[in-house]
């Protein structure tokens, strides 16, 4: 089980028990702001306790955490989501940041230096928040009111037309869009990373070649298909490393990652 983190506030956006967000704030005014976003395939069975270790050691570090949760698919405490509803979570949960910065105990949080940092399927998402400005307007999520200023995929499903096809995750993206991608191309279009590049933002995609999960390739691939756009992309791929390793502020994916977003925002 995740350590107990720090003493937080909850935010919510919602009625539903996962919709609600977590403030971690540090001693002191925060360096920047990360929105952490966690796994489990958007099944409603996971929710935001798996990112209570790395929110610790972000504060630690100075850092201001929002840590989100959503509504899955499937049985669970995190019941009620899928398309489109999930992905408006997301999108609401991320916008009520603006609205909890003032309210803050520090002197506002610096919304000018935002990082989204998302694990598996949180990877996707993380992708997927700082992309929202490309969504056509009026489709879930579209018109941002909060925007990342750099952006991190751990073992990302990144590529969701290619995850559903080869079955990623045991059937979850097709569970999650309640569609394959032949059926209706238009959710994935709205939805899936690789289809909204050029993000515009610094991308840092960390994974392992020992991933049984979420294989190293989708984030390899998604990562020249941004460069070829345009993207500001780093792609790490880690020997040895499988999928949980990213949640564990022990492990040398963690620490890439951490690095990564201390040197991109440094004030």
């Amino acid at each position: 089980m995740p350590a107990v983190p720090p003493a937080f506030t909850e935010h919510r956006y919602g009625d539903a028990p996962a919709q609600v967000c977590e403030l971690h704030l540090p001693d002191g005014e925060p360096r920047a702001v990360a929105v952490l976003v966690h796994g489990g395939f958007w099944r409603a069975r996971y929710d935001r306790t798996q990112q209570h270790d790395v929110a610790t050691d972000l504060v630690a570090r100075g850092w201001a955490v929002w840590n989100i949760d959503y509504r899955g698919v499937g049985e669970g405490p995190s019941a009620g989501g899928g398309w489109p509803r999930t992905f408006e979570d997301v999108a609401a949960a991320v916008d009520l940041l603006a609205d909890a910065a003032p309210a803050s105990r520090s002197a506002g949080l610096p919304l000018d230096r935002v990082a989204v940092v998302g694990h598996s399927a949180g990877g996707q998402l993380a992708l997927w928040i700082a992309g929202r400005h490309r969504l056509p307007p009026g489709s879930p999520g579209a018109g941002p009111h909060v925007r990342p200023r750099a952006a991190v995929a751990q073992a990302g499903v990144v590529d969701l037309v290619t995850a559903a096809r080869q079955g990623v995750g045991n059937g979850a993206v097709v569970d999650v869009l309640g569609a394959t991608p032949d059926a209706d191309p238009v959710r994935y279009a709205l939805t899936s990373p690789v289809a909204l590049v050029p993000l515009g933002v610094p991308v840092l995609l960390v994974t392992g070649d020992e991933d049984e999960s979420v294989p190293w390739h989708l984030s390899a691939s998604w990562a020249a298909a941004a460069e070829a756009a345009g993207d500001d992309v780093t792609l790490h791929v880690e020997p040895g490393e499988g999928h949980m390793g990213h949640v564990d502020p022990a492990s040398r994916v963690w620490s890439v990652a951490r690095d990564w977003l201390d040197d991109r925002m440094r004030a």
